[in-house]
């Protein structure tokens, strides 16, 4: 009865802080609930007005890590997975396609999502998808499970990194914007990168199993922060995405190329990488982990510095700068394959360059579409996964018709069209901004 009579007291005094939370006033600096005083946000000191980065867009990014590494953890345990559940390493090998089409097809369907449903409730929904498809994936008896499995992590995955970046923006300054998008994609870079020499680590610490079972539990302490941390987000207008509307603007559309095309020439080289190493940059096989995971830090570094550049250059002079600077170093790898030394840090500063595009796409298309950018945020998801499908599936034509020595060639051509797709975005963005000339002989509107 006691323990009854507290609950009873606790929910009835829940309910009445609730109710005056909603009836004070709100702070207009902030998209989120607001404290006892209008002004004040119970968010931190380093919420919008004082220039600050907010700490809740560090935990989104770690969201999005623990969600994002299960991608490309494949890659270093799929002959562990093959042989446990007798399937073949190539059938096995597309667990990674799997994931990768799934993220491509859900992140604009959790935008729709976003349109119902709050957003901090959506994101421990999603999270909570995450370790339970995990948990499945750790105790799957055959393939057919671990592919449903492998299917509800994407779903998850894409669903978190859509909200992480969306909650990003409004947490900071508009001129901070690029650099908590450049966070976020510290997170996911950083997935994508160190996901296969985790995997490889642990893998050999307690097999292929309990990798998933790390990533649950790593999934598990972020659900428990987000839940405590991030904040009820306001009521918006419920909306269907603007897809069309984002599509007819050729700047943004151009934009959304220029992901698919240099993500693509990325994992032509990216996908293929350890072969690359060992037999190109003479990388000993048993510090194949190692070099992944150098080049990881190489590649997390580079999501901050592309949102940190398009915060100070302007987003539209970053993007046509980011892919030229990214052929430039893609094509110098197999030209100092000589020296292994420097081959090695030619192939850091590309991977750093890799994951700078990212930010800097998504800082451009909220700055030349701010009335579509959560559309543009959701649909640049999808064409980063489909880059990676598009780079891996060209990779592997050209390993197994050229050579492993063509890779950074066959990638460049990609990364050129890139380059042209930046240009595009570049000088139709500017045209889009003059103002229309008043047609000779046109009546003046009565404001002129």
């Amino acid at each position: 009865m006691a323990e009854r009579g507290f609950r009873l007291g606790h929910r009835r005094a829940s309910q009445a802080a609730i109710g005056i939370t909603e009836a004070l006033p709100r702070n207009p600096t902030c998209p989120f609930h607001v404290g006892a005083i209008a002004g004040s946000c119970p968010h931190g000191s380093s919420c919008r007005e004082n220039g600050r980065m907010n700490p809740i867009v560090v935990l989104l990014a770690f969201a999005t890590f623990a969600t994002g590494t299960a991608e490309n953890i494949i890659v270093g345990i799929v002959s562990d997975v093959a042989g446990e559940l007798g399937v073949s390493i190539a059938l096995a090998g597309q667990l990674t396609a799997v994931f990768s089409i799934v993220f491509a097809l859900t992140a604009p369907l959790a935008l729709v999502l976003t349109m119902k449903i709050e957003r901090r409730r959506l994101l421990l929904c999603a999270l909570g998808l995450f370790v339970v498809s995990n948990l499945c994936a750790a105790a799957s008896s055959n393939f057919a499970t671990l592919v449903v499995a492998r299917i509800g992590m994407a779903m998850a995955s894409a669903t978190v990194c859509l909200l992480a970046t969306m909650l990003a923006t409004e947490l900071v300054a508009k001129d901070m914007k690029g650099r908590a998008i450049g966070i976020i994609f510290m997170g996911i870079s950083g997935s994508l990168v160190l996901g296969v020499p985790a995997g490889i680590f642990i893998c050999g610490l307690i097999g292929w199993r309990g990798v998933f079972i790390a990533l649950s539990l790593l999934a598990g302490l972020v659900w428990l922060a987000s839940w405590r941390h991030v904040p009820v987000s306001a009521r918006r207008k419920a909306a269907l995405p603007r897809y069309l509307d984002h599509l007819r603007k050729p700047p943004l559309v151009a934009g959304q190329f220029v992901s698919i095309l240099m993500i693509g020439g990325h994992f032509v080289l990216f996908a293929f990488l350890g072969p690359y190493l060992v037999e190109i940059a003479s990388v000993a096989a048993e510090n194949i982990a190692i070099a992944f995971a150098v080049l990881g830090i190489a590649g997390v570094s580079g999501g901050y510095l592309g949102g940190w550049l398009a915060d100070r250059f302007s987003p539209r002079n970053v993007l046509l700068l980011t892919p030229t600077a990214y052929l430039l170093a893609l094509v110098t790898i197999p030209l100092v394959e000589d020296s292994s030394w420097v081959m090695f840090s030619v192939l850091m500063i590309w991977a750093c360059i890799s994951w700078m595009i990212s930010p800097v796409v998504q800082s451009f298309l909220i700055s030349a579409g701010p009335e579509t950018a959560d559309t543009g945020i959701s649909l640049n998801l999808s064409t980063m996964h489909i880059g990676v499908g598009l780079g891996t599936a060209v990779g592997g034509i050209a390993l197994a018709n050229l050579s492993v020595h063509a890779l950074p060639w066959v990638g460049a051509i990609i990364a050129a069209l890139a380059v042209v797709a930046s240009f595009c975005a570049f000088w139709s963005s500017r045209l889009s901004e003059r103002p229309r000339e008043r047609i000779p002989g046109q009546a003046k509107s009565p404001a002129a």
